[in-house]
This record gives C-alpha cells, structure tokens and sequence, in this order.
C-alpha cells in the first residue's frame, strides 16, 4: 500500500513539509480547486500541483475530487457535455502521473453531520451525527465547510426541488450512464475510478442515496465489470451503518480488485438509530474492527493507496474539521503499524 495524505492545495493550513515529515508518507491526495464544477481543469493547474509536491518529495497519484456536477446525476440535458468535460479532466490528470481518482455520486450534500466541534472527555473536538439533531435541520439554510460556497440559497432550494423527482432508481441510472462514459476513457488513460460511499450511508432530507452497502456495490460493479470502476473503502462511512459488515466487505472487494483506495478513520455508534460521532483511529476507540479490516484488505491482495481520514481536533489545535494535522497524524502512524503486522501475519 501507499500511505497518502489529503492536502488541499496552497490554502491548506498544513504545509507539504509537515506532511512529509509524518513517517512511511508517501504522497498526498489533492485536487484543483478553483475551477467550478463541471469545467476542465487547466494543465496548468495540475502541472503547478504536481511541482509543489515534488519538491517537497512528496508523490501526486490519487485525485480527490473530480466532482460531478449536479446535471449529471440528475441526468439533465446538458450531462453529455459535462461528461465530456470530466473525460477531458481524466486525461489531464493522467498525462500528470495520476492513477486514481476518488469522486462521490451523492445528491446535493457530500457529507454531513450535525455537530462540527463535539467536545469528548478528554477535551478533543470531533464531528458527530445525532439523529434527533438532524430532525431539526432546515435542508435550504444548511451551512457546512466544503460544499456551502457551491450554490446560492436559491440554487440549493432549485436543486432539492429537481430531486423530488429523482428516485433512487433513476439515480443508479444516472450514475450507470456516466460510468460507462467514462471508464472506457480510464482504460484509456490508465485511471482506476473510486467511488466514495454516502456519508451517512442512509437517505437524507430524502434524497436518494445508493452507494451504501453491499448490494449497492454489488449492483455498480455488475453493471459496469471493468475493474477500473472500483471502489474508495471509507470505513468511517460505511462504518456509520450499523448493517454494514465491514471486514467481510473489505476482504471481498479487495480479492474482487476493486478497492483502489481507502479511507480509515473510527466513528463510535452512540445512543439512538444511526447516531454516530467520529473519533481516534485506534479499534478500541471505536465501532470499527480497523485491524480486522485492515487485515482483510492485506490477506486479499489490496495494494493501493490509503489515508488516514477525519480527525479529531487535539492539543489546542483549531483546524478545517475533521482535518487537522495532529490527529490524522497519529492515525497515519497507527494505520503503518496496522499494515506492517498484517503484512508479516502478526494479526
């Protein structure tokens, strides 16, 4: 495996030289981040990106994200169009030594959670999910980091209107159509395609969301077999599922081929349905078997690249949520020794 970190560019609060400093780091997980959705990134960018990490000794090999715009997944006229757009994004990312691209197929929300800065015992702040709390959110007055500078209070009231329209079965339609677009182009290029699961993995504001759980994966994959169009195994995502059985579908995926990239982070399944809060990586912090999952992606031949994902925020740091230095460096280190032992049969 290769150990990455997420870096959001020359923004980022957290420079490519304390990231290289981590131990085992090997590159970082990034993205163009000023372009708007649906247009093509210029070579430009892409080259600037790769000669910053360079420098810094650091490899650029995972994309995250290529987004999709919403025309796509709603299937609207001008989808071919913009699928040609993210087509051309997947040949320039290529032509720069890319060979993975994270990217998600959630309706209008990438992610969400209820409460950015829960505090723990020990004084730590982490993102939580309390279901009782999410009952009192208004979908068109939501604020949250990272997708609340993409759309003007109208556009998010238009884009939720539209997908009252849009079943879960017309979204898997969607999602089949632009795939079969695009993974001959990855074929092409030498991209593998790795899909993020929901985060939560369960409707929201009821929007459709179908890339969940096992069957959902299982119904992507047969409709599309190339196993270009794989798999971004997010174990905090899947592991806000309580029905998710996460170690037997990391094993099954990884021998499939199909898991190109993972995240592993921790949640902790608390008090009430499908509340969640995020916390240390370590397995006894949390709801997930990381070692056991880590176990079966290495015993099933998965040889691709990982990061830790969110952290909490410790030591007086006051980073972007979930996104800190210092934590998600101590995930960084435990992950390592995780591989490291599944690696010489220790677990």
């Amino acid at each position: 495996m290769k150990l990455t970190f997420r870096w959001y560019g020359e923004k980022d609060s957290i420079p490519l030289s304390y990231i290289k400093q981590i131990p085992l780091m090997s590159g970082v997980v990034t993205a163009v981040y000023d372009v708007p959705v649906g247009e093509a990134w210029p070579a430009s960018s892409l080259e600037k990106l790769k000669k910053l990490c360079a420098a810094a000794d650091l490899e650029m090999e995972v994309i995250e994200s290529i987004p999709v715009h919403e025309d796509i997944k709603i299937g609207a006229p001008s989808r071919d169009k913009l699928i040609e757009n993210y087509c051309a994004n997947i040949r320039a990312v290529a032509a720069t030594g890319v060979k993975c691209v994270c990217y998600n197929f959630m309706p209008v929300f990438d992610w969400l959670r209820t409460d950015l800065n829960f505090k723990n015992a020990d004084g730590s702040f982490a993102l939580s999910y309390d279901a009782e709390d999410f009952k009192k959110l208004d979908p068109a007055n939501l604020s949250l980091p990272g997708w609340d500078e993409s759309y003007t209070k109208e556009q998010l009231g238009g884009l939720l209107n539209t997908y009252k329209n849009i079943s879960r079965e017309k979204l898997f339609e969607n999602l089949i159509y632009f795939l079969k677009r695009v993974i001959p182009v990855c074929e092409e290029a030498g991209i593998n395609m790795a899909i993020h699961p929901d985060d939560p993995p369960w409707d929201i504001f009821s929007l459709p969301r179908i890339v969940s759980n096992e069957n959902d994966l299982d119904k992507i994959f047969a409709a599309v077999p190339s196993k270009r169009n794989g798999l971004t195994f997010c174990t905090g995502s899947f592991g806000a599922g309580r029905k998710n059985a996460l170690v037997k579908m990391a094993g099954k995926y990884a021998k499939q081929g199909r898991v190109h990239f993972a995240h592993l982070r921790n949640v902790l399944w608390t008090d009430g349905k499908d509340s969640f809060r995020e916390v240390a990586h370590p397995t006894e912090c949390g709801s997930v078997d990381m070692a056991g999952v880590v176990k079966a992606l290495v015993d099933n031949g998965f040889t691709g690249y990982v990061r830790p994902d969110h952290g909490r925020d410790i030591w007086g740091e006051k980073g972007k949520p979930g996104y800190g230095l210092y934590d998600r460096a101590l995930g960084a280190a435990y992950i390592a020794g995780l591989f490291e032992m599944a690696a010489r049969k220790l677990i």
